[in-house]
């Protein structure tokens, strides 16, 4: 084979990965977690970067979702835009903590089951939505049939419930 048909095979392998979603830069759990709480929780307090966390982590133990933090993180229209490619300068110390606690075990102690949240004051007109907490500026919710609902409005936030 000669050079340039090398070079465009490498090339069309290449462009096949990122068809696929696949990167040749890989982020640990840690990193992915992080991503996650920065993007959906940066300026948020602790209790709402745990609930962030807890969130992904409910999701990598369901067999709805994948089983990894980075493909929990990854899915596409799940989480803030961008989450896994946009630039992140510097971790805040308080986010890399936060991530770190929650891959040891923390959970939020109001998260439950909850596997999806929205931005605190958005309202939508479904009715499977019930609310769990609100911290950090998001609404926290499990997805349940329309009768089992006894929360459908989004609780008073409640902070410092974490260490």
């Amino acid at each position: 084979m000669t050079i340039p048909k090398l070079r465009a095979g490498a090339l069309l392998a290449a462009a096949l990965l990122v068809l696929a979603g696949c990167s040749f830069r890989r982020h640990s759990e840690l990193e992915c977690m992080e991503r996650a709480m920065y993007f959906e929780a940066n300026r948020s307090s602790r209790d709402g970067l745990v609930a962030v966390g807890s969130v992904v982590m409910n999701r990598v133990r369901s067999d709805q979702y994948p089983n990894t933090v980075c493909g929990v993180v990854g899915q596409k229209r799940q989480f803030a835009p961008g989450v896994m490619t946009r630039r992140m300068d510097r971790v805040p110390p308080q986010v890399r903590e936060a991530a770190r606690s929650v891959l040891r075990g923390e959970r939020h102690p109001l998260i439950g089951n909850a596997m999806f949240f929205h931005t605190a004051g958005h309202r939508f007109p479904y009715d499977n939505m019930h609310y769990v907490l609100v911290a950090g500026g998001n609404a926290f919710y499990e997805k349940r049939k329309s009768h089992l609902v006894t929360q459908a409005v989004p609780p008073r936030p409640i902070e410092a419930m974490t260490r």
